[in-house]
């Protein structure tokens, strides 16, 4: 699997992504806690060689940004988990030490031609490389970009109240990903309704997986696109919408919300672009009746 994925040009945009890590051997069980393991096999025949392990027993996922390059501007959308973090509750993301940056330089982009971060919200892995370690200190890895943040996830996840779950460790992620951008003057903010972004994006409300979750649409003319954060973390959600997952926080809005962006790729025919889905993590959402089916592009 390529650290660089192929580029898409949609609606006047190139799109790429940029690899951060794979994690490997996931049990289903873990993932989708409320879903029996006959479930998973009901939907397993109809998962790509590259969604699990060889033995079709565990999942693959994946951690990735994506880049946008506009007529304009440079655009990262989610950061993965980032280097050095203190993660002692999230063994996969403690202390890393992965060449990002130098991919990013590979795709032709260094972290100083960067405009815009968005982060679709502020989990762990969705803000990491937001900040780097420097002389002891985080600070903004992307100094001439403006970070856009959820409003509802930066008031929520600087509380006390996002603190109480061992599978949502944001204390740590906020304090090192989040408060020094900032406190650097870098940082901008998206209410809860969402609307326009620059001159073809529109922010998307779709709360649940965390409480200000936000989905990114690209449109013009009659291509669209959307990018969709963890409002899906694996194909095995396009056919089951119902299944949250052991990282979703508000679980009735959150099956609303992957409803809506289901129907929105599959009736507009827009592409999705996933933060997990492995291979490619691009693709289409088809109707099949009363369900929903992907296909990678």
């Amino acid at each position: 699997m390529s650290d660089l994925g192929k580029e898409y040009r949609i609606a006047g945009v190139t799109v790429r992504k940029v690899q951060e890590q794979y994690l490997h051997n996931v049990p289903p069980s873990f993932l989708y806690p409320a879903a029996g393991s006959g479930e998973i096999k009901a939907v397993e025949p109809r998962l790509s060689a590259v969604d699990m392990e060889d033995g079709r027993d565990a999942l693959v996922v994946s951690i990735h940004t994506w880049l946008l390059r506009t007529p304009d501007h440079v655009i990262l959308i989610d950061t993965g988990s980032g280097n050095d973090k203190e993660r002692p509750r999230n063994p996969s993301f403690h202390h890393q030490t992965i060449p990002f940056l130098d991919r990013l330089r590979q795709a032709g982009v260094g972290p100083e031609d960067v405009d815009f971060v968005i982060n679709t919200h502020l989990h762990v892995d969705h803000s990491g490389w937001n900040t780097v370690l420097e002389d002891g200190r985080w600070v903004p890895t992307f100094k001439n970009a403006r970070y856009i943040f959820p409003r509802a996830e930066q008031e929520y996840y600087s509380s006390s109240a996002s603190h109480n779950d061992v599978n949502i460790p944001s204390s740590g992620v906020y304090e090192d990903s989040v408060r020094p951008v900032i406190d650097a003057g870098l940082a901008d903010f998206v209410d809860d309704a969402g609307g326009p972004f620059l001159d073809r994006f529109t922010f998307l409300p779709t709360p649940g997986h965390s409480i200000g979750h936000m989905s990114v649409l690209l449109e013009s003319g009659n291509e669209a696109a959307i990018f969709a954060g963890d409002v899906m973390h694996h194909p095995i959600q396009v056919e089951r919408p119902d299944l949250n997952t052991v990282f979703c926080e508000f679980l009735d809005q959150a099956a609303r919300s992957r409803r809506r962006v289901l129907e929105f790729a599959a009736d507009n025919r827009a592409i999705y672009f996933s933060t997990h889905f492995p291979g490619s993590s691009a693709g289409y959402v088809s109707r099949d009746g009363e369900k929903f089916r992907w296909s990678y592009v």
